[in-house]
Formats: structure tokens, sequence, C-alpha cells
């Protein structure tokens, strides 16, 4: 999907990005709320504006970098802030929150799934679709700092815990790494499975 990408599809895929990532911190934020602790709220997250969540170098530059070399856009948002001690249910509280991220992409792609029945051969809508089907793919892999290692801290034993404290500092080059290597074909093949599933 990524190879041969023209300025058009670039632009495409960064307006989707910020769509999506937007609702993704969003949902983060919420989860938080509702589960007790308004840190997120607080500080100005609970919001649909993508300013509040983007970073400039993070979330537009780098993705459109990836993509320029013919990668799968790697990227991240501002981090959406929680105090552990104030979300109900401890640690499940927190997986719960780290979970809603994803699972808001996961909705996302299945809304742009129906709206291809009714405008089916878009671009756009393909786009937006393989994008959220990759973000919930992606931010479930049980690496720090991504969401999934999140969900799985909470269900760990006390030794895998120590492991995730341990690597966390050094999550992002080993997702970048991970892309280079090898998991941006996985991710490809991954999309051709969902493109081959629309009509």
């Amino acid at each position: 999907m990524f190879e041969n990408m023209t300025l058009w599809n670039i632009v495409i895929v960064i307006v989707c990005l910020v769509v999506s990532i937007t609702i993704h911190e969003y949902m983060h934020a919420w989860a938080g709320y509702k589960l007790g602790d308004s840190t997120a709220r607080d500080e100005g997250r609970l919001s649909f504006n993508p300013l509040d969540h983007v970073d400039p170098l993070l979330t537009i530059a780098l993705p459109a970098g990836m993509m320029l070399l013919g990668l799968p856009p790697v990227l991240a948002a501002k981090p959406v802030p929680f105090t552990p001690g104030r979300v109900r249910k401890g640690e499940f509280g927190a997986a719960m929150i780290a979970a809603a991220g994803p699972l808001s992409n996961l909705g996302l792609a299945f809304i742009g799934a129906l709206a291809r029945y009714i405008v089916p051969q878009s671009v756009v809508l393909d786009i937006f679709i393989l994008l959220n089907v990759s973000l919930f793919v992606f931010n479930m892999l049980p690496i720090p700092p991504l969401d999934g290692s999140r969900v799985l801290y909470a269900f760990s034993p006390r030794g895998l815990r120590r492991v995730l404290e341990q690597i966390e500092p050094y999550g992002f080059f080993i997702i970048i790494a991970l892309v280079v290597m090898g998991l941006g074909g996985a991710i490809g093949v991954l999309n051709e499975i969902v493109l081959e599933l629309l009509p």
C-alpha cells in the first residue's frame, strides 16, 4: 500500500491519520474520565480538537517520512495522561483505558467498511479502513509504550511486569526496528487481506 505513494495519497493518509488518532486519544481520555480519573479532562485532552492531541513531529512529520521511504507510517500522538491511583478497578481499569483507543480504531474501520458499500471504489475510504485496521493491530502489540503492553501488564505476573517496565524506555526504538525489519510487511499482508474482503 505504501510503495510508490503519490503526494496526494500522502495528504489523504495524513488527514485520515489525524482524524483517527484524534478519536483514538479522545477515547483514552473518555474512558479515564468514566473510570473516575479527570486528569485528561483537566489537561484539555477530552477534546475532538486535533491540536490537543497531535504532535507535529511524531504524528505528521515521522509518518510522512516513513511513507516517502515506502514504509508503513510509524507515528505517536501526545500521550493521554492518567493518574493510576484515581482510576477505578486498579490495573484492570488502566487496561480498559488503554484498550479504548485501539478499539475505537476497530470501530472506525467497521464504519468505513459500511460506508464502502454505499460509495464503492473509494480511495479515501480504502485508506481510512486500512489505516484504522493497522492502528488497531499495531497499538495492541504488547510492546511498551503501546496500548497492548498496558493491557498485557494488567494480566501479567510480577516477573513479566518487571520486563515490561525495563524495556519501556527503549520501546519506541524497538518499534521502529520491527517496522524496518519486517513488521511493515506483515501489516502490508493484513492490508491486502482487508482489501480482498471489501466489495
